[in-house]
C-alpha cells in the first residue's frame, strides 16, 4: 500500500471543510489536484470515502472509518516532529553516562547538577563502573559515553581528551610540604607512600615517577580505591600520588594537594563514544557541561 502524507491531509482537509473548494483553499493547493489526490487514495484503499452531492460532499461509512485513522496518523506525526524539535533544542531527551567510582562520586554528581539545572526535560544515568566496564558499556549501546583514563586503541570506541591530569602529591594539610608550590619526586623518598594496587593505571604512573627520579618509593599502604587512599592520609598515615581531580574528594581543608615534578607525570582524561553511534544533542549539552567543569577543577 502506496498512501502519501499529501493525500492524508487532502483528505481531512475535504472531510472538515466538506467542500473540494474550501478544502483547497486552506491547503493553498488548485482543487483539481486536490481532487485527484482524494481519486489516488480511494483507489489505493479500493473504496469511495466521499458521496460527493451538488452542493456538498460527505463522508461515507469508509470514509468516517478512514476519518478516524487518519487524524490520529496525523496527530502522531505532529507529536512525534514536536518530540525531535524538542530534543534538537535539548528540551527533552535522556543520557547514559558510566565513569570510574571517583569521578562518578565526587565530580559528575554537581556537573549533573549543573546539567539537569539548565536542562531540565533532559534525564541522565549514571554508572560507576571500572575502565573495562565503562568500555563495554559503549560497544553495547548500555552508555551514550564513558568518562575516564583509557589506553590507546584502534577500535570502535572514539576517544576525545578533555583535559590533561597531572599527578600531585596529597599529604596532611598541617605537613611542611603541603604549602610549597611544588615537590620533587625524589623528596618523597623517605615518606611513607599509600599508594594503590598494580591493577590501577594510577599505579603505573606513579612507579614511573619514581624510577626517573631514581628514588624508589617507601609503600606503606596499598588500597584499591582512592578513597581509601585519601582517608589514610588525612589519618596522617602517609602521603599519596593521585590525579588531580582526587581533589574533588578532598573534604574542608584536611588535606593538602602540591603539585609534582621532575618529572610531570600526566595523562589525559577522555570521553569515550561509539564511531557508529553519534552523541545527540542531550549528550553534546552533557559534554559542554563536563569538559568546563574538568577544565575548573584542574585549575584550581
Amino acid at each position: 500500500m502506496k498512501l502519501t502524507l499529501k493525500q492524508i491531509q487532502g483528505f481531512l482537509a475535504v472531510a472538515e471543510a466538506g467542500s473540494f473548494s474550501m478544502a483547497a483553499k486552506r491547503l493553498n493547493t488548485a482543487q483539481p489536484a486536490l481532487s485527484q489526490a482524494i481519486k489516488d487514495l480511494e483507489a489505493e484503499l479500493g473504496v469511495r470515502l466521499f458521496d460527493r452531492t451538488t452542493r456538498r460532499v460527505e463522508l461515507t461509512d469508509a470514509g468516517r472509518e478512514f476519518h478516524i485513522a487518519g487524524a490520529k496518523i496525523m496527530d502522531d506525526l505532529e507529536h512525534a516532529v514536536e518530540g525531535v524539535h524538542m530534543l534538537a533544542e535539548r528540551r527533552r531527551g535522556r543520557l547514559r553516562v558510566a565513569a570510574p567510582p571517583l569521578l562518578a562520586s565526587y565530580v559528575l554528581p554537581k556537573v549533573i547538577a549543573e546539567f539537569q539545572a539548565a536542562y531540565p526535560g533532559i534525564v541522565v544515568q549514571l554508572s560507576d563502573v571500572g575502565t573495562e566496564q565503562i568500555l563495554d558499556a559503549i560497544r553495547t549501546a548500555k552508555a551514550d559515553c564513558g568518562i575516564g583514563t583509557f589506553p590507546p586503541a584502534d577500535d570502535d570506541i572514539e576517544r576525545q581528551p578533555l583535559i590533561r591530569d597531572s599527578l600531585m602529591l596529597f599529604c596532611p594539610a598541617q605537613s611542611a610540604l603541603a604549602g610549597r608550590d611544588r615537590v620533587a619526586w625524589r623528596e618523597l623518598a623517605d615518606l611513607p607512600l599509600i599508594t594503590l594496587t598494580r591493577e590501577s593505571g594510577i599505579r603505573l604512573l606513579v612507579e614511573v615517577g619514581f624510577e626517573t627520579a631514581q628514588t624508589p618509593p617507601r609503600i606503606a599502604f596499598e588500597v584499591t580505591q582512592v578513597t581509601t587512599a585519601l582517608a589514610l592520609v588525612e589519618a596522617g598515615l602517609g602521603v599519596a600520588v593521585l590525579p588531580t581531580y582526587a581533589r574533588a574528594a578532598i573534604r574542608q581543608d584536611s588535606l593538602a594537594a602540591v603539585p609534582l615534578d621532575e618529572p610531570v607525570i600526566a595523562r589525559e582524561v577522555m570521553l569515550l563514544k561509539s564511531r557508529d553511534r553519534p552523541p545527540g544533542p542531550a549528550a553534546n549539552a552533557f559534554i559542554e557541561h563536563l569538559s568546563r567543569a574538568l577544565r575548573r577543577l584542574a585549575a584550581e
